[in-house]
Parts: structure tokens; C-alpha cells; sequence
């Protein structure tokens, strides 16, 4: 989240009228992220979040929102897409697709202990469950075929020591994508991007995941690990916490058993999850976008992860 394109309240005055959240009262630009312009919003009905979409288009958004709508009626805590007079759940606002879903109590847990990766790994699996009967498809579009199309645009900004492990790790993903392993992973609809600040809790109750945006279809297992990497880390090295990987872990295993293939995948998952986010690190760094209240993140942080994932054999999944 970001603002890349600058909305004022005196903007939505006349344009919220086609929802039925009343007047809006207060508009405020949310800082973090880096893809959409988002920005609390309240209303005489309450307090919501407005997405302005920079990158996705009409016909891609779909998939989100009817996502989100799809995990919320089958009781996973997510935000509701609110629909306008006409049922979209989409509309156009200063010329972009733009939409309106409900905010969740409580905040993001950044000094999570087991309690709360247990409660995450616990919501993952049922979230995954609750998608496999989910009509819309769409691929991961921050997976393999983007990793071979972004990796040349940053090749040329690196160090010789950093470009040869970026090649290296992709060709390494190519090979296990390729293998009978791979094919045999349970997959569908995952959040792809499930890191702290895109969970709310109220103490060690979780009141629900957002920011669904770089959600697709993929392996449930790469879900697994980008969730692990973000929540069952010492931040400053990259190795993991065990107390918190075996609570994350023995949840989500509780509710949705891991499979052999899985168990076999758990490394190269890992180490997937940790070169999606640096090389997306890496672009966003080198050929960022202009926009207001944006702060590029450290790729140096997922590196480090990566070559963590790559020299220490990760514990079992069960």
C-alpha cells in the first residue's frame, strides 16, 4: 500500500454516493506497501479501506475481490468487498479501478511469538480449504514465468557476487518447477504475500489477513513459505525461530495435513519464497515507480534469507 495517485476528500464526495456507506467524513493516504494507493475511509456507516489499483486492470480484479468475498462467506476473517448500487464491486475513480472493502479491527502483530504464528498457520489452512471450490482461476503472477522476466532488469544494477546467486536460484527453481515432486503439490487459490503487516490482531486473537492483491493460483506448500520466511524469523539474520516455525507448522498441519510431496518440498519451497521477495525487492529498489508517501523495502533483507534457506536444512514439516 501506498499513494501513487493523491485523493482528496472533496474526490469521493459525490463519487461514494453509488455505495451505501453515507457521507464520507475523513480520507487519510495508508503509507505502507508499495503496489496500490490505499487510504482509510470513514463514512457515517463506519470505518473502511479504498483501493485505488495501479496495476491491475478491470478484468484482472475480479479474481480478488470475488476472493475475498468467496473466503469471508466460508467464515475465513478477511475484509468484505462492499458493492455499489449496481453490484460492481469495482468502479472507476479518477479514471483507474478503484474499490471499497470493509477495515479490520485490531493491528499487525511485528514481535509475533508462537501464540499468534500458531493462529496464522491455523487460518492459512483453512483459507486454502475454503478456496478449492473457488470458480475463478488466475496463475501466481509473481511466480516462475515473472521471476525470468524480471531477473534481466536488475542483472545490470547488482554486484557480480549477487547476480550469480540470482542466477543460480532461478535456474535451481526451473529444475525443481520441472520435477515429478513439484506436480504432485496440492495447489490452488494462496494469499502469496501473507507477512505481518497484512494481519490484524486483537492481542493474540487474529481478526482476519487483507491485502489479497498478489493472490493467484499456486502451490498451497509456496503459501506456507513466504508466511514462514515473514513470521518465524530473527529479523536481523534471516535463520528461523524453530519455537515459531513448529507452532505455524503443527497448526496448519492440524487442520490441513501435509502430504510426502510436501514434506519432500518443504527446502525448495523455502528457498522459492525467499527469491520471489528478494527479486521483487531488487526491482522495486533499482526501477521504482514515482509515487507519494513510498519507502522502496531492503532487498539485502531477503537476500540474506536466501542464502540462509540455501546453507541450513529446514526442520520437517511434520
Amino acid at each position: 500500500m501506498a499513494v501513487f495517485t493523491p485523493v482528496a476528500l472533496d474526490d469521493v464526495a459525490q463519487w461514494i454516493t453509488q455505495f451505501p456507506l453515507g457521507k464520507a467524513l475523513e480520507l487519510k493516504g495508508i503509507s505502507s506497501g508499495i503496489e496500490n494507493s490505499n487510504f482509510f475511509l470513514t463514512t457515517e456507516r463506519g470505518e473502511y479501506v479504498l483501493t485505488i489499483f495501479e496495476n491491475l486492470s478491470f478484468e484482472q480484479l475480479p479474481f480478488y475481490l470475488n476472493l475475498m468475498r468467496h473466503l469471508a462467506e466460508r467464515g475465513v476473517l478477511v475484509p468484505a468487498p462492499v458493492a455499489n448500487d449496481k453490484g460492481e464491486l469495482i468502479v472507476a475513480l479518477h479514471g483507474k479501478p478503484a474499490s471499497i472493502v470493509s477495515k479490520l479491527e485490531g493491528r499487525s502483530q511485528m514481535d509475533p511469538q508462537p501464540v499468534h504464528c500458531a493462529a496464522v498457520g491455523a487460518m492459512l489452512a483453512r483459507m486454502h480449504l475454503a478456496g478449492q471450490d473457488y470458480a475463478l482461476q488466475q496463475p501466481n503472477l509473481r511466480g516462475l514465468a515473472w521471476w525470468h522476466a524480471t531477473t534481466p532488469a536488475v542483472l545490470p544494477f547488482i554486484p557480480d557476487e549477487q547476480a550469480h546467486l540470482l542466477r543460480a536460484e532461478v535456474h535451481f527453481q526451473d529444475a525443481f518447477a520441472a520435477c515429478d515432486i513439484h506436480k504432485q503439490l496440492p495447489a490452488g487459490p494462496i494469499h502469496a504475500d501473507l507477512f505481518r503487516n497484512n494481519v490484524m490482531f486483537d492481542g493474540e486473537r487474529l481478526t482476519g489477513f487483507f491485502d489479497f492483491y498478489f493472490a493467484g493460483c499456486d502451490t498451497w506448500l509456496f503459501d506456507v513459505a513466504v508466511t514462514v520466511n515473514d513470521w518465524c524469523i530473527d529479523v536481523d539474520t534471516g535463520v528461523l525461530d524453530q519455537a515459531r516455525v513448529r507452532a505455524l507448522l503443527d497448526a496448519y498441519h492440524a487442520v490441513r495435513p501435509f502430504t510426502a510431496a510436501e514434506h519432500t518440498a518443504w527446502q525448495p519451497m523455502l528457498r522459492a519464497g525467499a527469491l520471489r521477495f528478494w527479486l521483487s525487492r531488487l526491482y522495486d529498489f533499482y526501477c521504482p515507480r514515482a509515487a507519494e508517501m513510498l519507502t522502496p523495502h531492503d532487498p539485502g533483507h531477503f537476500e540474506r534469507i536466501l542464502r540462509e534457506r540455501i546453507a541450513t536444512p529446514a526442520p520437517g514439516l511434520f
